[in-house]
């Protein structure tokens, strides 16, 4: 199995939708995560609400796919299927490795950790999806990747008389080196789901992408979650109520809209735009829970809204002179 480039590519069509607009209404979606989240986490391990969410989203995507996709479905080449399998293994990764991360480390170490994928998406993209990464969209990165730090570490930092932060060496010690270890192995998977997601979504449609995806992933989680002895029984209703929404709204309406506009916008920008998540994780708890950000937070956030805008306008002008013929696709041989 290879990866070559298209002779030509879907990725020009237009979007029904600008997809810049799409994108920051499917961040939004994912934003609602956390809140949901922690609702769940009141009478459900972390790792039983990732393998609902996944494995409720696919059987709502299931109908849909059966019935209006099974056409695309069938014209899924073997290599196609084996990648977009690929993909759901590394979100099952991603979902696990971070979640299981919080049982070691702190949210902070966790959260700057995690937030380096798009680093790996931006070095990596001219190689896999021969996507440059122009000084813009660097600067972008670097701003979201400050901001990112700054709202992770606002977690670990108190303002009293001054600044105070732990040091590197306390960040980075003890046992919680296993919890920053699973977080930096779920920022490579995050970075390897989207690169892929880009791949096939040349060629994919989104409903069996999505499906199959998901699909995979939520197969995987629930192994997990078998195998760390926990049960699928036996929680409040209001819990698989939480289960429920978080299918719908951060699954199928936020990441299925990342991945549909991976068909329209550079991986490196879609993956950036990511960091926008705990941005709109802070409004939501504001206004849901009445948690107020520390000014640390509210810098922090200023830089990532910075960075999206930076790397906004130099993704869109390095995916509009990308060549048809650059345009990737999956075969096999």
């Amino acid at each position: 199995m290879r990866i070559r480039p298209s002779d030509t590519s879907q990725s020009g069509q237009s979007a029904p939708v600008p997809a810049g607009l799409a994108l920051f209404g499917g961040i939004i979606a994912i934003s609602t995560a956390s809140i949901l989240i922690r609702f769940a986490q009141r009478d459900a391990p972390s790792l039983v609400i990732a393998a609902f969410r996944l494995t409720l989203a696919t059987l709502l995507l299931l109908p849909w796919l059966l019935v209006r996709e099974r056409a695309s479905l069938r014209r899924l080449s073997r290599a196609q299927v084996a990648w977009n399998v690929f993909s759901g293994v590394l979100l099952a990764i991603h979902f696990a490795s971070w979640i299981t991360s919080l049982e070691y480390t702190s949210v902070a170490s966790s959260v700057v950790l995690v937030s380096t994928a798009p680093l790996f998406v931006a070095m990596l993209s001219p190689v896999t999806v021969r996507e440059p990464l122009t000084r813009n969209l660097l600067f972008g990165l670097l701003f979201a990747l400050a901001g990112s730090t700054l709202v992770g570490m606002s977690d670990a930092c108190v303002v009293e008389k001054g600044l105070a932060c732990p040091s590197l060496e306390q960040f980075f010690s003890g046992t919680a080196i296993k919890g920053d270890a699973l977080a930096l192995i779920g920022a490579i998977a995050g970075s390897g789901y989207i690169l892929i997601g880009r791949y096939l979504r040349e060629k994919v449609d989104l409903v069996p992408y999505i499906s199959i995806a998901y699909g995979s992933a939520a197969v995987c989680l629930v192994v997990a979650g078998l195998s760390a002895g926990y049960s699928a029984a036996g929680y409040p209703a209001r819990t698989y109520l939480w289960f429920i929404l978080l299918a719908v709204v951060p699954q199928i309406l936020g990441h299925s809209t990342l991945n549909w506009a991976l068909r329209h916008l550079p991986a490196a920008f879609v993956s950036i735009s990511l960091l926008g998540e705990p941005v709109g994780s802070s409004v939501l708890a504001f206004a849901i829970l009445g948690e107020q950000p520390g000014w640390i937070k509210i810098l922090g956030a200023l830089l990532i809204l910075t960075g999206i805008a930076v790397a906004a306008r130099a993704g869109s002008k390095a995916h509009k002179g990308l060549p048809a013929s650059s345009a990737p696709s999956i075969s096999r041989s």
